[in-house]
């Protein structure tokens, strides 16, 4: 198996080498501030981003403090109600390197820190016009990071099938009223796809908010099946797991 992959790898070398100029500069260590580390021996790989993130809180003068548990606590309930309405509050929160800091917070969330999908979501919807309490909000998951900066992402479970986890926030969102799906997929043992965002409607029932998150899991899955199987990974089953019976049975 280990021969057949080199060979591939040398192919895919040689029909790239013909088209680009290609340096081979060995195993990859870091990429675009993430950290790899491989234990060939126990076909383990972690991919973490936690020299990134202690650059992160440095800039935003956040390293010394004191770390939290949770990304985003119950009581910190957003809303545009919160937003500065006043010219004043409007100048002073001008100030605040909001959306920098959320770009920052997006960035390691697309790459290596799925927990934070939720947070990130929702502090996101208020880019344009922040206020204090969403300024608080942003703050906190700063702390979450710094106390969670070594958390990464760890492949070599030998079930190498696709596993899906799907759950629904109820009414995440306090001015639209909709519903907040999430999902994630994971590979031998580790994250390769996950996603937090607004439901488009806004529904009648917590079944059929639970049952529009299976769909957006299901659609996931099935893509990444795909995806794998023109990578030679032929996936003969796979499992989606959900915490609602009614919409369990609905399906």
């Amino acid at each position: 198996m280990y021969s057949c992959s080199q060979a591939k790898i040398a192919s895919l070398k040689k029909a790239l080498s013909k088209s680009f100029a290609l340096k081979v500069l060995g195993a990859v260590k870091k990429i675009l501030g993430m950290k790899i580390v491989r234990d060939r021996s126990k076909r383990m790989l972690w991919m973490s981003q936690e020299d990134y993130l202690k650059k992160v809180l440095e800039r935003f003068n956040m390293q010394n403090e004191k770390p939290v548990h949770v990304p985003l606590p119950g009581h910190l309930k957003l809303s545009k109600t919160q937003c500065p309405k006043k010219d004043q509050e409007k100048e002073k929160m001008s100030k605040v390197p909001y959306s920098s800091i959320v770009g920052s917070l997006m960035y390691a969330m697309i790459c290596t820190r799925p927990g934070i999908s939720h947070a990130v979501g929702v502090v996101s919807r208020f880019l344009s016009n922040p206020g204090k309490e969403h300024w608080n909000a942003v703050k906190w998951m700063l702390r979450y990071l710094r106390g969670t900066a070594k958390q990464c992402l760890c492949f070599g479970d030998e079930n190498q099938l696709l596993t899906g986890h799907i759950d629904t926030d109820m009414i995440g969102d306090v001015d639209s009223r909709k519903f907040t799906s999430g999902y994630l997929i994971t590979f031998a043992g580790g994250a390769v796809s996950w996603q937090s965002r607004l439901q488009k409607c806004v529904v009648l029932s917590t079944t059929e908010a639970e049952y529009i998150t299976i769909t957006e899991g299901c659609k996931e899955i099935l893509w990444m099946k795909k995806f794998m199987q023109e990578l030679g990974q032929n996936q003969e089953s796979y499992v989606l797991y959900c915490d609602s019976q009614s919409a369990i049975q609905l399906s």
